[in-house]
């Protein structure tokens, strides 16, 4: 029987780790995900053990590899971003790959502004709103070289996680654009280039390649070509780029709604980067305007208060359709008034305590005037990364509310010059690491890739 020819993407999450293989279909094959336990950097701060990480990948390739059931061609890596590896001469890793949500002295980044022009046009140039951690990863050289300057003398390379991950198996230490481009404060998106500030500081970084560079990694004595890695939010919007046939924005919904427009070159302004809007780069080094919205958090909270409240079932809001008659009277018996955000979605913890439920004569009723204004927010959100000469054709709904139907029908209504799609594409960030190397690898079919739900 022959072997089941497959590319093999690791699919880094800072909760779940998976190794997926896909198909020459582009079918999963084969998916196993694991949890690990964390480890802490020499602050007591909470991070990923990459050292546990390391092993399980080599094991797991291995493993596959002996088997001898599935036929790896390729290998490439999707994880989080704003996650650095700093190598030293020898190529061994100095740091543990510290954790974004890590809190440093704010003296660094002000600095950091106060010489690139100040805090509005720095973070517009570098696309990267001001975020007061390292999430900013570009913070953390700069925290590194202030705070443990030691460690940071030593340091011969730095690199984001997914190249690391692609070091690991091929020794060689690169860039790309896609990690180097999401609210780093590292690229300059007026020059499409590194920010001067790198330089400045007497800091190297490899040059960029792209994202469909694989290289040649030993895995069980077998040669497999290896990709450079990818980061997950711009690896989730490769399928589409790569498929659809006209321009489009995908709405990516969850506790965050993400919405991304890679068909908007207009530059970032300072009010798009104070209503959570920033700038991401595809593999091709197009820019990607992209606006959040914490609506799957503002619908869990509210949800369970109106279970609560009218003593429903938990789940009970799914089996609710869309009820033209119910709506219209939703949205004209409550006026124009935010009622769910009386506050604001800024103060909304605080909002939520002064909403008077009794004003709804059901949970149904009262379920759709949130939904309403959730739609309402969602709205105002596309609008920021929606260009004056808009040409976008379609929009993808994926996650949780593209199976909520009140949602998607108000939207359509509201963009009746647009296509509204379902789109549940599983694994997304996964597919999407596996085709940007699949050109490179022959038998790979990307035809068979489906857009729209069934």
């Amino acid at each position: 029987m022959d072997k089941v020819k497959v590319i093999a993407v690791f699919d880094i999450g800072k909760t779940n780790k998976k190794i997926l293989l896909f198909d020459q279909l582009f079918s999963i094959a084969y998916q196993f995900e694991e949890k690990f336990p964390t480890s802490t950097d020499e602050d007591g701060f909470e991070c990923d053990d990459i050292a546990l990480i390391q092993q399980w990948m080599d094991d797991t390739l291995k493993t596959i590899v002996e088997e001898g059931k599935y036929d790896i061609q390729g290998i490439n890596f999707s994880t989080y971003g704003a996650s650095l590896a700093f190598l030293d001469d020898k190529g061994e890793i100095l740091t543990p790959i510290y954790n974004y949500l890590k809190e440093v002295d704010p003296e660094i980044q002000e600095g950091l502004f106060n010489n690139n022009g100040g805090v509005e046009e720095f973070c517009r140039k570098t696309a990267s709103p001001s975020l007061g951690l390292l999430l900013n990863s570009g913070i953390q050289m700069l925290w590194l070289k202030k705070e443990k300057q030691e460690i940071f003398n030593q340091a011969k390379d730095i690199i984001h996680f997914p190249q690391y991950l692609s070091y690991v198996l091929t020794g060689k230490v690169t860039s790309e654009p896609t990690s180097i481009g999401c609210h780093t404060f590292m690229w300059d998106f007026d020059q499409m280039n590194y920010h001067s500030w790198i330089k400045d500081e007497g800091i190297n970084l490899p040059e960029p390649v792209t994202n469909d560079t694989v290289f040649d990694a030993d895995i069980a004595g077998q040669t497999i070509k290896t990709g450079v890695g990818i980061h997950d939010s711009s690896a989730s919007l490769v399928p589409y780029l790569q498929k659809s046939k006209e321009e489009f924005i995908l709405i990516s919904t969850g506790t965050w709604c993400i919405s991304m427009n890679p068909f908007n070159n207009e530059p970032l302004t300072s009010d798009q980067l104070k209503n959570d809007c920033l700038c991401f780069l595809t593999p091709q080094k197009r820019q990607v305007k992209s606006s959040r919205l914490f609506m799957g958090h503002f619908h869990e909270v509210w949800k369970d208060k109106l279970n609560d409240f009218f003593k429903v079932d938990p789940k009970y809001f799914r089996t609710i359709p869309y009820n033209a008659e119910l709506v219209k009277k939703a949205k004209e018996s409550y006026g124009s008034d935010m009622k769910f955000f009386p506050l604001g979605i800024e103060k909304f913890e605080e909002g939520v305590a002064q909403v008077d439920l009794s004003v709804f004569a059901s949970f149904d009723e009262a379920y759709a005037r949130m939904v309403i204004e959730l739609t309402e927010l969602c709205i105002k959100s596309l609008h920021l990364i929606i260009p004056q000469n808009d040409t976008s054709k379609t929009f993808y709904v994926t996650g949780g509310f593209a199976r909520n139907q009140i949602f998607v029908t108000l939207l359509q209504e509201y963009f009746s010059d647009k296509n509204v799609v379902n789109s549940e594409i599983d694994n997304a960030s996964a597919l999407g690491a596996a085709l940007v190397i699949a050109e490179n690898l022959e038998g790979f079919d990307m035809d068979k890739i489906e857009l729209q739900s069934k």
